[in-house]
């Protein structure tokens, strides 16, 4: 996959990159592996850290423990957790190997929710989204989480085409 860039790079307060820490959650998906290019090539624009995230969906558990037993809920989140963590982590690899510093989390809330709340506890220049993840009925009644993202934030929103 041949990527361009081309971001002229710019000072902000105090000599830091326009993009210096960005925030890119990932659900996973195919589009999220075109964002991982994308944000691999932000190094060239003086992207020093990446901060990501995979929120699992506080109402998916809701759901599994109307359905079935609070143990069995537990265990579900439990495994989600583990299984997202080692996707994470090998992501994070990629990344360190381009030469970005890390740092990964893990959430349990509304996706866009958590999104927007951890861009501004981590304090990122940019969020990098892509333009289509996972769908699913959620998705297709709520909105879909990249388009809230970009309509509430209040940092710059990078959208990463299919």
């Amino acid at each position: 996959m041949d990527l361009k860039l081309s971001i002229s790079i710019s000072s902000v307060k105090g000599g830091e990159k326009m993009f210096d820490k960005i925030l890119y959650p990932t659900d996973f998906s195919r589009n999220a592996e075109k964002c991982l290019a994308f944000v691999q090539r932000l190094r060239e624009a003086g992207t020093r850290e990446v901060v990501l995230l995979h929120v699992l969906d506080r109402r998916s558990f809701d759901l599994l423990s109307a359905l079935d037993s609070e143990t069995t809920a537990h265990a579900a989140e439990e495994n989600m957790v583990k299984s997202s963590l080692e996707k994470l982590n090998e992501t994070a690899q990629e990344l360190k190997n381009s030469g970005l510093a890390v740092k990964i989390r893990v959430e349990k809330g509304v996706p866009f929710s958590e999104i927007l709340k951890i861009a501004e506890e981590e304090d990122v220049s940019a969020i990098i989204v892509g333009s289509h993840g996972t769908s699913n009925l959620t998705e297709v009644l709520l909105g879909s989480v990249s388009e809230k993202v970009i309509r509430k934030s209040k940092r710059t929103v990078l959208v990463v085409k299919r």
